[in-house]
């Protein structure tokens, strides 16, 4: 049975909890320093299923990257770590 993706590309979106790196994210030294703090505004740019599990959605986010709000390097998230409720307070 499939399920409908949660997001759509170009949804804005907020990080719910502090991301951090699964050791995945290339360009981070830290392989588990954080990559997007919780509450960080961001907007869906792809979507699909995890190459381990293809059960389970990824979606590559654009999280704002400065005080300008350009935005950073996708990142891939699951859908539990992302939300549209813009009080999430990190």
């Amino acid at each position: 049975m499939e399920t409908a993706q949660q997001y759509q590309i170009g949804d804005m979106v907020f990080a719910a909890e502090d991301i951090f790196n699964d050791g995945g994210m290339p360009g981070i030294d830290d392989e588990e320093g954080l990559i997007v703090p919780a509450g960080l505004r961001g907007v869906v740019v792809h979507f699909g299923v995890a190459e381990m599990d293809e059960t389970k959605e990824i979606y590559l986010v654009q999280f704002e990257n400065g005080p300008d709000g350009s935005l950073g390097a996708p990142i891939g998230c699951l859908p539990d770590e992302l939300t549209q409720d813009s009080t999430v307070n990190g």
